[in-house]
């Protein structure tokens, strides 16, 4: 039977590391993730093997991507093609909301 979940992120469990810390709901076909980073933590030259969009809730910060630098600020959205590289430095404290979805089969 299918159900609907709900959920508040403070209840859910942290994880963390160089400066970030993230809260994540799992689903079936994709992930959410509240990341919360401190201003000068950097997010070193990584990628996915799935699509990923990310959501500026708070702060600022640079991203280095394939197509270049892009400034991150509050109710900006950045989609990622699978394998597409990336890198972030934090300019101020962020909140930011990560999709990932599953890989296509």
């Amino acid at each position: 039977m299918p159900k609907t979940d709900a959920f508040t992120w403070d209840e859910l469990p942290a994880a963390g590391g160089n400066g970030a810390e993230r809260r994540e709901i799992r689903g079936t076909g994709a992930s959410l993730r509240r990341i919360r980073t401190k201003a000068g933590a950097v997010a070193a030259r990584h990628s996915h093997d799935h699509e990923q969009f990310l959501l500026v809730l708070e702060g600022r910060a640079r991203l280095d991507c394939e197509s270049g630098p892009v400034e991150l600020r509050p109710g900006m959205v950045v989609r990622f093609d699978p394998d597409a590289w990336h890198a972030a430095e934090f300019l101020a404290d962020t909140v930011l909301v990560e999709v990932n979805l599953a890989r296509a089969p």
